[in-house]
């Protein structure tokens, strides 16, 4: 996997207050909540990079479905 990158993002706070509340919703750190909406927005502009990782799932990973619990 490539190495991610560090950039220094200057943010008005009242856009970082918003954004953090919104990532807080979502049960997202605010750097992923940028990074999500980065990539929205690229995908939408018709300028996403074929070669990007896919952002990891967030939450816990899904029970298998051999472990007799009903759902």
């Amino acid at each position: 996997m490539a190495e991610r990158k560090s950039v220094l993002l200057r943010l008005d706070p009242a856009v970082h207050d918003a954004l953090t509340r919104w990532a807080n919703d979502e049960l997202r750190s605010t750097n992923a909540q940028i990074e999500f909406l980065l990539r929205r927005a690229l995908a939408e502009a018709g300028r996403a990079p074929s070669g990007a990782a896919d952002q990891p799932r967030r939450g816990r990973p899904r029970k298998s479905d051999g472990d007799g619990e009903a759902e």
